[in-house]
């Protein structure tokens, strides 16, 4: 394998690496919103549209600390006691299923 191969080959396992990270953020997103919009007493297309705007949030900056903000600053405007600690526990957790979820479709 020539170094030209190896560097493209490395290119294409970065880009597709970067492809399933922010599908899996995505999809993790989508997870917290629901989650949080269960805690909010939201449900059906008012949980779905709650899930879309955690999603939106996420567009803000990079890294997580947009939707955390998002979520804290909800639940805090709605009385929903969740502390810092558990909701980005929450997150954590719901990346790594969310990861799962993409490496087997």
């Amino acid at each position: 394998m020539s170094i030209k191969d190896r560097k493209d080959a490395f290119e294409n396992k970065f880009a597709h690496d970067a492809e399933l990270r922010f599908k899996a953020e995505a999809r993790r997103n989508k997870m917290l919103g629901l989650w949080a919009a269960e805690k909010l007493g939201k449900t059906g297309a008012d949980a779905e549209a709650y899930a879309k705007e955690v999603i939106a949030a996420d567009f803000e900056e990079p890294g997580d600390e947009d939707v955390f903000r998002k979520i804290r600053g909800d639940f805090d405007a709605a009385g929903v006691e969740q502390s810092d600690h558990q909701i980005r526990r929450t997150m954590d957790e719901l990346m790594v299923k969310a990861a799962e979820e993409i490496e087997k479709s």
